[in-house]
C-alpha cells in the first residue's frame, strides 16, 4: 500500500480558491464556449507546473551559460552582455541573453557521472542510482504532488522527443506507480494507432472500450499485477489522450506565433509544450539532440544552439505574454557538460565536475547566478552543489515541502536527498 505524507488537503495539491471558482463559474454558465475558455484561461495561470527542456547528449557549459574567451580552454566563441548588467553569457545566445532577467544559472554544479544514462537519471531523479531502490523522475513527481488542473483530461507527465517513437514509459514513475508514468510524443506525435479508424463509427468504438475494460475487470479479478495495472493505466493515459487530440493540433495556432517559435522541428516542439501546459498538463520535458561533440564541437553547437536560442526565447515571451510564467517553472539542464580541454578532433568530450543549468520562472529569482568555476573552467571554485541541491529547489520553486517522504509499502522514501539543500539564492 502506498502513501505520501502530504496532505490532500492543501494548496499544492488540489485546485486554488480563485481557480475552483473558475471552473464553477464554467458549470454553472453551462457547456458555452466562452464559459469554457474563461475557466482554462484561470485555471492556466492558476495551476503550478514544470517544464525541462533537455539538451541531450551534454550541451556544453563554456558555450553556453559560462563562457571563459580568451583562455586555453574558452574557445572561438565571445561572451556577450545581457538583460542582467553584469552578466554575461556565450555569444550563441544572443535571444537568451535577452531573457536573462526571466532566468537564473546556476555554475557550480558536479553531476558526478560521465556517463550518459547514468548521468539522465541523476539530473532527473536528484540521486545516483543505487541497487536497493530506484527514485522516480522530477516529471512523475510533479505529477503526483502538483496534479493536473481539473480543466485538463491529459496525462500529467508528458515527453516530447525527437523523431523516433511514442509510448508509455512506466519505468520513470517507479514505486509511484503507472499513473504517473510518462507519455512520450515522438515528434510532438501521440502514440501510434490511439485515433479511431475513420470507418469506424464514434458508437462502435465506445462500445469496443466498454468491452475491452469488462475483460479487463475480469482478468483482474484473478491475476491483479503491477503489470496488469501498468497495463491498464497505458490504456486509461491513451483515451485521455484521444479526447484532447486538438491540443496536439499546432495549426490552429496563430502563424504569426508559430513563425515566432520556427517553423523546425524544435521551435514546434517548444510551441506543442506551450500548448499542453496551458491545456493544464503538470510537467511537459522537452528534449533536444545531439549535443555529445566528441567531434567538432564548435560547428554543431553553432548548428544546435542556433536551433535553440529564437524560439526559446519565443516560448519565454509566450509564456510571460499569457500569464504563466509565474506559474510555470522552467529549466534547461543536460545530463552533464563538456571538457574544457579541447580534443585533437576540435571536439569536448563528458565533463561532470564544473558545468551549469539555467532555471526561470515559477519560484525562481529571475538574474541570479550562483556559483562560480575558476578561470578556465575545470573546476567549481565557488558554491560548488549537486543534483540533489537542484532536485530541492525545483519542488520548492513550485511551493513543495521537499524534506517530506513517501511511503511505498510503508517504507519512508525522502522525496529529495536528505544530504543536500534547496539553493536559496535562486529562490524568490
Amino acid at each position: 500500500m502506498q502513501r505520501c505524507t502530504y496532505s490532500c488537503n492543501t494548496a499544492d495539491h488540489g485546485l486554488s480558491r480563485r481557480a475552483f471558482l473558475g471552473a464553477s463559474t464554467a458549470a454553472a454558465l453551462g457547456p458555452s464556449g466562452f464559459a469554457n475558455a474563461y475557466a482554462n484561461a484561470e485555471l492556466a495561470k492558476t495551476q503550478k507546473r514544470v517544464l525541462v527542456i533537455f539538451l541531450a547528449g551534454g550541451a556544453s557549459q563554456l558555450e553556453t551559460w559560462d563562457p571563459k574567451p580568451n583562455t586555453d580552454t574558452g574557445g572561438p566563441f565571445k561572451a556577450i552582455p545581457t538583460s542582467v548588467p553584469g552578466t554575461h553569457i556565450g555569444e550563441l545566445l544572443p535571444y537568451t541573453a535577452k531573457q536573462m532577467h526571466r532566468l537564473a544559472i546556476v555554475r557550480g554544479l558536479n553531476s558526478v557521472s560521465d556517463d550518459h544514462g547514468i548521468g539522465e537519471k541523476i539530473m532527473l531523479t536528484g540521486r545516483k542510482p543505487e541497487p536497493a531502490v530506484e527514485y522516480p523522475h522530477i516529471g512523475a513527481v510533479a505529477a503526483k504532488l502538483l496534479g493536473n488542473s481539473a480543466a485538463s483530461a491529459l496525462p500529467g507527465h508528458i515527453q516530447i522527443l525527437p523523431k523516433g517513437s511514442s509510448g508509455f514509459g512506466k519505468a520513470d514513475a517507479t514505486f509511484l506507480g503507472p499513473k504517473f508514468g510518462s507519455v512520450s510524443l515522438g515528434d510532438g506525435k501521440p502514440p501510434a494507432d490511439l485515433l479511431r479508424p475513420a470507418n469506424m463509427t464514434a458508437e462502435s468504438d465506445a462500445a469496443r472500450e466498454d468491452f475491452r475494460r469488462k475483460l479487463n475487470d475480469r482478468f483482474a479479478k484473478s491475476r491483479k499485477s503491477a503489470a496488469t495495472d501498468a497495463y491498464a493505466e497505458s490504456f486509461e493515459q491513451a483515451e485521455r489522450v484521444v479526447k484532447q487530440g486538438e491540443v496536439f493540433d499546432i495549426e490552429k495556432e496563430d502563424p504569426k506565433v508559430a513563425d515566432r517559435y520556427g517553423r523546425h522541428d524544435l521551435g514546434r516542439h517548444f510551441l506543442l509544450a506551450r500548448r499542453l501546459l496551458e491545456a493544464g498538463v503538470t510537467y511537459v520535458k522537452v528534449s533536444h539532440s545531439n549535443y555529445d561533440t566528441h567531434h567538432e564541437n564548435f560547428d554543431f553547437h553553432i548548428e544546435q544552439l542556433g536551433e535553440f536560442d529564437r524560439p526559446f526565447a519565443a516560448l519565454m515571451d509566450d509564456l510571460a505574454a499569457r500569464g504563466m510564467l509565474e506559474t510555470t517553472l522552467v529549466i534547461v539542464m543536460s545530463e552533464m557538460g563538456r571538457t574544457p580541454k579541447i580534443n585533437a578532433n576540435y571536439g569536448r568530450d563528458h565533463w561532470s565536475r564544473a558545468w551549469s543549468v539555467a532555471l526561470g520562472g515559477c519560484g525562481i529569482k529571475g538574474g541570479a547566478v550562483v556559483g562560480k568555476t575558476n578561470a578556465n573552467g575545470t573546476v567549481v571554485t565557488d558554491r560548488e552543489v549537486y543534483s540533489g541541491h537542484l532536485f530541492h529547489t525545483y519542488l520548492q520553486a513550485v511551493g513543495l515541502d521537499s524534506s517530506k517522504s513517501f511511503h511505498p509499502n510503508d517504507r519512508p522514501i525522502p522525496i529529495a536527498d536528505p544530504k543536500t539543500a534547496a539553493i536559496s539564492e535562486i529562490l524568490a
